[in-house]
């Protein structure tokens, strides 16, 4: 190709990159917008525009006051958080296939989601009797706790699957199943010794939901989760040399084991934050990062960044059908992200196998 070609290559390359992050930005906007309207009070486009000027300027008429309450207090925190989730989730995701070289790593499937939850349902069995030691604990103690179990998941599974500085996809995925069944298992054994209240708390976080979202809970996790989705797109030139194999890496002056290092915590935070708000939501991890490749390719300076936005898009969505499709009841959400990311991962393996060589 002559010069002139490649930087014409180059031009439309950069293009479909700025058409693909102005659409995906203008998906976050009109979802959220979209989740804020939803409920059992249904809200028009040009009423929630109306109501969150309202809210931002501070200036509620009375004829709002209703609804600025249903939208500043419930739907709004919840949303955010929604897109938070999304994004912590589904960059995990990406930085774990990116890790591993291989689109079937997943923090859910490797068992890191599961191990940050049974740390958190070891904090809600157990929590009692250590307040009644050292008094009320803060609630920055939960989200520490699932944090504590998403990193000892990751590290355990690292150390697991790599032999020689080399690691294997085929134990990766195995090591993870039997991780998250152990914690399966364990926090089966909370559930067993917990009260009423407790079993309910446990039930959440088995299954995943959006629905405790408060301003609190919002404003815990963003100061894990930002970091982590600033901090990603850094590591996008190691990982990418990390596709060619870790010798090739190394030759082209990445610092392979740290590289490994910074993606093993950044997941450990993104996941335990996550867990720590919305319980167990699986396959958003699998689903957004592998579309993305399909889409755009694999330059994970791009596809993280655009992870994050998708991975908001798509739990901002599962979380409206949750609300809506058993009205005046709440599905919870991992259900619906199951539903949506199960028959996708079949047809990853039926359609992948040997590229996955599996």
């Amino acid at each position: 190709m002559t010069g002139d070609a490649i930087d014409a290559a180059l031009a439309r390359r950069r293009l479909r990159t700025l058409i693909l992050f102005l659409l995906l930005g203008a998906g976050v906007v009109i979802v959220s917008g979209l989740s804020i309207g939803t409920g059992a009070l249904a809200l028009a486009p040009s009423r929630v525009v109306a109501v969150l000027r309202a809210v931002l300027t501070g200036t509620v008429p009375e004829d709002m006051a209703r609804d600025a309450l249903v939208v500043a207090g419930i739907r709004l925190p919840r949303t955010l958080l929604g897109v938070l989730v999304g994004a912590s989730l589904a960059v995990s995701g990406a930085l774990m296939q990116g890790l591993f070289r291989n689109p079937l790593a997943d923090p859910g499937l490797a068992g890191v989601s599961a191990g940050a939850a049974f740390f958190a349902a070891g904090m809600i069995v157990l929590g009692e009797r250590l307040v009644a030691l050292t008094g009320p604990l803060p609630f920055i103690t939960l989200p520490m706790a699932a944090f504590g179990g998403a990193l000892l998941t990751t590290f355990t599974l690292y150390r697991i699957a790599t032999r020689a500085g080399r690691t294997s996809v085929a134990t990766l995925l195995l090591a993870g199943v039997a991780l998250g069944a152990l914690a399966g298992a364990l926090t089966g054994v909370l559930t067993f010794l917990s009260d009423d209240r407790q079993l309910r708390d446990l039930t959440f976080w088995s299954l995943g939901s959006l629905g405790g979202a408060t301003w609190a809970k919002t404003a815990t996790v963003a100061p894990a989760i930002l970091p982590v989705l600033v901090a990603v797109p850094f590591l996008a030139r190691g990982l990418n040399a990390l596709a060619l194999g870790e010798a090739e890496a190394f030759h082209l002056g990445i610092a392979v084991e740290r590289v490994k290092q910074v993606a093993i915590f950044l997941v450990a935070v993104a996941v335990g934050a996550s867990v720590a708000v919305s319980g167990i939501i699986g396959f958003v991890g699998i689903v957004v990062p592998h579309l993305l490749r399909l889409a755009i390719g694999p330059d994970h300076r791009v596809l993280l960044p655009a992870s994050a936005l998708l991975g908001g898009i798509l739990l901002v969505l599962s979380d409206m059908l949750a609300r809506t499709l058993v009205q005046p009841a709440e599905l919870p959400i991992g259900i619906v992200t199951a539903a949506i990311g199960a028959p996708f991962f079949l047809w990853l393996l039926l359609t992948g196998r040997r590229s996955l060589a599996l």
